[in-house]
């Protein structure tokens, strides 16, 4: 009976495991789904409000069109930097600092972009006329200061691909003129060096006499017969008497054969 309701409750164990890990994965992909949607719906929400600027800007005129042109130069500016810097940090982790900068100067973008929109629904047009020198003073600062960072994130990493060009150029050309390098010694310098080998080691070189023929030949006197045999021998000569050792039999005496 234990036995059994072991069983059981190790079942269900298992599967309030299995329940909460489904849960757990659902939960996860609810979530995901729900960050792509609400990335999907920003960008259409940003395409929707760039394209109503744009056409404020080139089909009206006056405070309208003034406003949406200072309200497009932001946002571009402002979003093309964050692109530069976010895109750049994943390579170069000095950026960290600039995109903290960034934030900061974000911070006043949003708060001159929500400005303008709600000046873009006030009625009074002559008060909002009156605003507008100070309204692109501030544009021009924000946008300066973001082309500042994103240009110079551009050109920082440009020079480290210029110099990272430039040493592999350099390893190139090395090994470059490493594989063209197919030169020898001359078969004229190895014998040289192959005889001088040789008579260091105490062996005549191959064609050379024997040190007993060429003494005998600054003699004047010819080398005799068994010099010359002894010159001519190999190292090894097969023909020699062959060594008898101590493990091989021995012939049988006459005795035995008697």
């Amino acid at each position: 009976m234990e036995v059994g309701a072991l069983v059981i409750i190790f079942a269900l164990v298992v599967l309030f495991a299995f329940l909460g890990l489904g849960a757990w994965v659902t939960a996860k992909a609810v979530g995901a789904a729900k960050r792509g949607v609400d990335r999907t719906l920003t960008q259409a929400r940003r395409t929707v409000e760039d394209t109503t600027l744009k056409a404020k800007s080139f089909g009206q005129v006056g405070v309208t069109a003034a406003l949406a042109q200072l309200r497009l130069d932001l946002r571009t500016s402002m979003r093309a930097t964050q692109a530069a810097l976010y895109q750049g940090v994943q390579a170069d982790a000095s950026l960290k600092e600039s995109i903290a900068l960034f934030e900061r100067l974000s911070r006043h973008g949003h708060e001159l972009d929500d400005e303008l929109k709600r000046l873009e629904q006030e009625p009074d047009r002559k008060r909002t006329a009156e605003r507008l020198p100070g309204l692109r003073e501030r544009t021009a600062k924000i946008t300066e200061s973001a082309d500042s960072l994103r240009w110079a994130a551009r050109d920082r990493a440009r020079q480290f691909a210029d110099e990272d060009l430039a040493a592999l150029s350099a390893q190139i050309e090395v090994e470059s003129g490493a594989l063209r390098d197919w030169s020898r010694e001359s078969v004229d310098d190895l014998a040289a060096a192959a005889a001088e080998w040789d008579a260091g080691a105490g062996r005549p070189a191959p064609g050379a006499a024997a040190p007993g023929a060429a003494r005998e030949a600054g003699r004047g006197r010819p080398a005799s017969a068994g010099a010359r045999e002894a010159a001519g021998r190999p190292a090894l000569d097969a023909s020699g008497p062959k060594t008898a050792h101590p493990w091989q039999k021995k012939a049988p005496r006459p005795e035995a054969a008697s």
